[in-house]
C-alpha cells in the first residue's frame, strides 16, 4: 500500500472486557460500546481474548503494524462524547510495548502514524526509550521493553503488543472518589503540571487504566 496522506484517527478499540464493570465504576455504557472522546470503546467480554484485542484506524495506509492488531475503517469522525457520570472525557494516551523500538517506529510511520517524538532517556518505571505518535485528540506511546525483559519474555523478535490505557480527568479526585476505592489517590505525573492515579486490580478490569488530568495550557 501507498503511504497515506490522510492524518491517522482511532475509530475502534476493542476490550476483552466486561460492559458490566465499565458500568460499575461510572462510565456511560450503551450495549458493548463505551464512548470515550472520538473513540468507541468496544468491550467485547472476557471470551474475546486478552486486554486490548485491537482497533480499527481511519486513514491508516496498511494495517501491518508490527504486531498491533488493526483492522481499517471508513466510518466517518464523529464528535466527541459527554463526559461521563465518573468525570471521565475522553483517551489521554495508549500504551504499546516493543522489544524492537526501531523496527516497531518504522512500521507505524510506514502505515501513516504521525511519530511526534522520540524521548530517548530512561523513564521512572525503567523503560530505556519511548516513541509518541499523535493519532488525532489520542497519542500511542509505544515503550522500548527494558533489556531484561526482552530477554525474560522470549527475545527480540516478538511482535509490538497494547499494554495499557490512561484516560482523561478534569476532576480527577472526583473520578477516583467514583471508583469507590477502586482508584489510588493522585500523585505528580512525569508530565510537569499533571496529576495521574492508577486503577487497582479490584476494579477487575482487563487493562491497565489509569487516570490524567489534562496538559497545562501554554498562554502567551
Amino acid at each position: 500500500m501507498a503511504k497515506s496522506t490522510t492524518a491517522v484517527t482511532i475509530d475502534e478499540l476493542t476490550l476483552a472486557d466486561e460492559p458490566g464493570r465499565w458500568a460499575a465504576l461510572g462510565f456511560a455504557v450503551d450495549g458493548d460500546a463505551c464512548r470515550l472522546g472520538a473513540v468507541t470503546l468496544r468491550l467485547a467480554g472476557s471470551g474475546a481474548g486478552r486486554g486490548i484485542v485491537g482497533w480499527a484506524l481511519r486513514g491508516v495506509a496498511s494495517t501491518e503494524l508490527d504486531g498491533l492488531p488493526t483492522t481499517a475503517s471508513a466510518a466517518r469522525r464523529v464528535e466527541p462524547a459527554d463526559e461521563h457520570p465518573n468525570g471521565v472525557r475522553a483517551i489521554d494516551h495508549i500504551v504499546a510495548m516493543t522489544p524492537q523500538l526501531d523496527r516497531t517506529v518504522r512500521a507505524l510511520t510506514a502505515a501513516g502514524l504521525d511519530l511526534r517524538r522520540v524521548r530517548e532517556e530512561p523513564t521512572p518505571a525503567g523503560a530505556p526509550r519511548q516513541a509518541f505518535f499523535r493519532l488525532g485528540a489520542e497519542i500511542l506511546e509505544v515503550v522500548q521493553e527494558p533489556p531484561q525483559a526482552v530477554a525474560e519474555r522470549g527475545g527480540s523478535g516478538r511482535p509490538t503488543h497494547f499494554w495499557g490505557l490512561a484516560l482523561l480527568s478534569d476532576e480527577i479526585e472526583r473520578t477516583v472518589d467514583a471508583f469507590e476505592g477502586h482508584a489510588r489517590a493522585p500523585r505528580e505525573a512525569v508530565q510537569p503540571g499533571r496529576r495521574i492515579a492508577t486503577v487497582a486490580r479490584s476494579a477487575g478490569l482487563a487493562v491497565p487504566l489509569a487516570l490524567i488530568t489534562p496538559p497545562e495550557r501554554v498562554t502567551a
